[in-house]
């Protein structure tokens, strides 16, 4: 099993292409890991990176990657049976209680996770909206997996080539405006997923209907377990590999950074 100072080397074992610049990698090891937490991998001579579990079941697990930078270029050059170093799982988890209400809000890859989420939901007897928004229909994620899993999915994109034409929030404030005129609110939960200032906006429209939300803060990491420091949440002196990635909305809401900056490796500070 892997573990903090000795990592797995697993070969990859299968590599579906999502969109132009997204692909999902397979790796035949189950972590028994809960939606939300994540996987430190190691690229060989090149760097180590988080990535959020897009699947964990059936002796698999699966990573969905956006091609950004050296190391996930590296990987992206990589083919089936080349191998990669890989520890964890590592982390919080998104939370929601059996028979209720889900709605998942992703944004670009951030709905990897969600969709992982959305399976665990609907095997524990929860109905779910699973909202996924993209810059265009070309850029949008794991629509068919979620409707497979039983998921009310509705699609938001920025030039309206599919679904609502603007952003994924506004498609929340209508099922949320809908739900308390049916006096659905109570037993609903909010989960999101995707760029900070998006989630930023899901917490306080969660805030200003009395829902409880959950939100996964990305931040720059070198260890995934609380001894380098880099993903220090300011404020709080938390670190976001171990008292998050997920946290509540209500908690990243009084977060000093949250939806206004974040650090880089150098601990510089990079405004939203």
């Amino acid at each position: 099993m892997a573990s903090r100072s000795n990592p797995l080397v697993l070969p990859i074992a299968k590599i579906d292409q999502e969109t132009e610049n997204v692909r999902t990698f397979t790796f035949e090891y189950e972590f028994n890991s809960r939606p939300g937490q994540f996987v430190m991998l190691w690229v060989p001579g090149v760097d180590q990176k988080p990535f959020s579990i897009a699947n964990d079941k059936n002796g698999k697990f699966e990573l969905t990657i956006f091609a950004l930078g050296k190391a996930t270029n590296a990987v992206f050059e990589m083919k089936v049976g080349d191998k990669l170093g890989i520890s964890g799982p590592y982390g919080s988890a998104y939370r929601f209680k059996k028979d209720s209400h889900v709605i998942t809000v992703g944004g670009g890859y951030g709905a990897a996770p969600l969709a992982f989420a959305t399976d665990n939901a609907r095997a524990a007897g929860c109905s779910v909206d699973f909202l996924v928004g993209a810059r265009s229909k070309e850029d949008l994620l794991f629509e068919e997996r979620a409707a497979l899993a039983g998921a009310n999915v509705v699609v938001a994109t920025d030039d309206g080539s599919k679904g609502h034409k603007g952003y994924v929030t506004d498609v929340l404030v209508e099922i949320l405006e809908q739900r308390k005129k049916d006096g659905q609110l109570e037993d609903t939960k909010v989960l999101t997923c995707g760029p900070e200032l998006m989630q930023h906006k899901v917490a306080t429209i969660c805030a200003e209907f009395g829902v409880p939300s959950e939100v996964s803060i990305e931040r720059y990491m070198k260890c995934g377990f609380g001894i380098c420091g880099n993903c220090t949440m300011d404020g709080t002196g938390q670190t976001t590999c171990l008292q998050g990635p997920v946290v509540s909305g209500e908690q990243a809401l009084g977060l000093e950074e949250f939806g206004k900056y974040h650090r880089d490796k150098t601990g510089i500070r990079h405004e939203f």
